[in-house]
């Protein structure tokens, strides 16, 4: 990929057949070995300015869902930092980062998103629309429900 993305005339956005990019590759991850290197590869397609951090894919997928569904820590830390990544958009069927993250009970992820809904939340500018807060309380409802039976 490295020499690809040398060349100056390959858009390193490019989505295939799928709509998916090479940045959504990257960014569901792969084994804890090769942590290091994918990190690299998303540093380096983070260097190029043609690279849409937030694209979807034909099926309303990001990078970032890959990566929370995955439990990839890094490149969800890589992509929340980006402005133009949205962490609250959801995919085709409805599913947002979170609720990946979550249904993969991958608790860093977790973490990482709740703590950043949370900093968004205390901006002033930042408001939802009354369907999505209640869409947000019901998913809470769900999971307060799903971990206190699980506890039992």
């Amino acid at each position: 990929m490295e020499i690809l993305l040398g060349q100056g005339e390959v858009n390193p956005d490019k989505p295939d057949n799928r709509g998916r990019t090479p940045l959504s590759y990257v960014s569901r991850g792969g084994h804890s070995e090769e942590t290091e290197e994918y990190m690299r590869l998303m540093k380096m397609l983070f260097g190029r300015e043609e690279v849409i951090p937030d694209r979807p894919d034909n099926d309303g997928r990001t990078p970032l869902s890959y990566a929370a569904e995955h439990g990839f820590e890094g490149a969800v830390g890589m992509l929340l930092v980006r402005e133009e990544v949205n962490p609250h958009k959801p995919d085709n069927l409805g599913r947002t980062p979170l609720m990946l993250a979550t249904s993969g009970e991958h608790e860093g992820v977790v973490t990482l998103l709740q703590s950043h809904r949370a900093v968004a939340l205390a901006r002033p500018n930042v408001e939802q629309s009354p369907p999505r807060r209640k869409l947000l309380l019901l998913f809470l409802l769900i999971l307060i429900l799903f971990f206190s039976w699980k506890l039992s």
